[in-house]
């Protein structure tokens, strides 16, 4: 596993219901030949801040003939497959950085040419004009500093799932990506299955009727989380550059198997927690279809509690409230980690496979929980088991339909022709966008992901305050209305050195 992991572990099996098929949706087929306006005229209902393709004339490469090339930040752990995966696409990786020379030197055997770096800032200064194209896969606490170094080098830039570590972040790198032009992209590879997309048409179109609630919940975290900070310090191995892993967060002193090169996710000064980890994937789905940006409060129901301000909590139930919009009634969203889980008159719903999967994980049968996304309407409930939101089925009058069973609506959004697997896809889908040969766009763009990564991150405000308060979000100000103490969270001061 690579120093600089991306923002989630090599893509596990999905899971697959032993009493039903579960589809990985693809759907009917769309010509690409369709024009960006008539792509944005189907998705107009999505509404701001849900995918609307970015401007050709802005972000297109100057020829699809001419060779892309690529500068990768952190190669790995998920950083591994990113950078790869980039480079199937007749990209040319001509920059590896990592903070690790161990994994730097096995990554720089796939790409002997390419230059290598262990701090991504003197690597981007090196480079200049010779990059198009800026992988991110690094500890979610140095996404923002690397994404925006690279955009304001008008370099198109894919980035692990969260975005940022901070509610600011997201809403500067947003407004960065607008700004510049560039083609970007986020990590949450859900959002190029079609699966996904025929998920969100269904719901939109009524097919479960009026939406007032949604329950979420994760199997992580599987790294330590919910302890105070480990006494005393270790030698800092040979080839590794602490002070550059380190980045803008507060110098801490380096200690064996404890940060690096897994376990930083559940430190709060590094990761965002199970909620930053997952979210992006498991609340895809639902948070598209149902437009739930900006919630006006969020609550801890049950948070085991932060240790010294140092670790997020070993588990947590998040309710988060979503007001009245574009047409769309009051909506609760409820969150859940470390081992919670939905109220038995949901999950008794769910499929026999399914609940009996959970009755061995709470058995001690099963080293892992489940995850899974429930959408709960007035004529049924969408079901998806998996993390990614490509696979569902809707429960309506005690049976359960996968969506051959369904009668679908009609395609709004664009499906993607290439076929691969979901991570794949997703790079297809940025790759081609660069090039301009896919015209619809990167629909897990800053704009999108950045609002996704906003909304999510709002949580860990209730998570550092108080178990049980209700605390109000004024979204457009970026700040807690009602306690001023937790303001101090939406963004940090950076170390010197480091800059967005």
């Amino acid at each position: 596993m690579g120093p600089f992991l991306g923002s989630e572990p090599s893509l596990p099996a999905q899971f697959i219901l032993t009493q039903f098929t579960l589809l990985s949706w693809k759907g009917p087929s769309m010509s690409l030949r369709k024009t960006r306006r008539q792509f944005i005229g189907q998705s107009a209902g999505l509404g701001a801040g849900v995918w609307l393709g970015t401007s050709l004339n802005s972000r297109a490469h100057t020829s699809p003939m001419q060779a892309l090339s690529a500068a990768c930040i952190g190669v790995g752990g998920k950083g591994d497959s990113d950078s790869s995966h980039v480079g199937e696409h007749s990209v040319n990786i001509v920059g590896l950085c990592d903070v690790d020379q161990l994994r730097l030197t096995k990554k720089a055997r796939e790409y002997p040419d390419a230059v290598q770096s262990q701090d991504f800032r003197e690597m981007l200064d090196q480079l200049g004009d010779k990059v198009d194209i800026v992988t991110v896969s690094t500890p979610d606490h140095t996404h923002a500093a690397a994404a925006m170094m690279a955009m304001k080098m008008k370099k198109h830039v894919y980035c692990q799932k969260p975005l940022t570590w901070s509610i600011k972040e997201a809403r500067m790198l947003r407004e960065t990506a607008e700004k510049m032009g560039v083609v970007t992209q986020m990590g949450n590879q859900g959002t190029s299955e079609d699966g996904l997309r025929t998920a969100v048409e269904y719901i939109q179109s009524g097919g479960i009727g009026e939406v007032k609630e949604v329950h979420v919940w994760t199997n992580r975290p599987i790294w330590p989380q919910g302890a105070g900070r480990p006494e005393g310090e270790d030698p800092i191995p040979e080839g590794l550059n602490w002070d550059a892993w380190i980045g803008p967060a507060p110098m801490r002193p380096f200690k064996t198997d404890v940060y690096h090169p897994f376990n930083w996710r559940g430190w709060i000064d590094f990761g965002t927690g199970a909620l930053g980890d997952m979210a992006c994937h498991t609340t895809n789905m639902p948070v598209m279809a149902l437009k739930l940006w900006d919630p006006v409060a969020v609550t801890a129901i049950k948070n085991s509690g932060i240790v010294d301000n140092e670790q997020y909590p070993s588990n947590s139930t998040l309710k988060f409230e979503f007001a009245e919009r574009e047409g769309l009634p009051a909506t609760d969203f409820y969150w859940y980690d470390g081992g919670n889980l939905p109220s038995d008159e949901i999950l008794e719903q769910l499929p026999q496979s399914f609940q009996k999967k959970i009755a061995d994980w709470r058995a001690g049968k099963l080293q892992r929980g489940t995850s899974g996304a429930v959408v709960v309407g007035s004529k049924g409930m969408l079901f998806s088991p998996d993390d990614y939101g490509a696979q569902f089925a809707v429960i309506q009058g005690g049976q359960m339909l996968p969506p051959s069973k369904l009668e679908l609506p009609e395609q709004t959004l664009p499906r993607i022709p290439f076929e691969g697997g979901t991570d794949q896809r997703q790079k297809w889908e940025f790759v081609k966008s660069v090039t301009g040969e896919y015209e619809p766009g990167t629909m897990s763009n800053f704009g999108y992901a950045g609002r996704l990564t906003e909304t999510m991150l709002v949580g860990i405000l209730a998570l550092r305050g108080e178990t049980g308060k209700r605390y109000e979000w004024d979204a457009k100000q970026m700040k807690c209305t009602n306690d001023d103490a937790v303001n101090q969270f939406v963004h940090r001061e950076y170390r010197e050195g480091w800059t967005l």
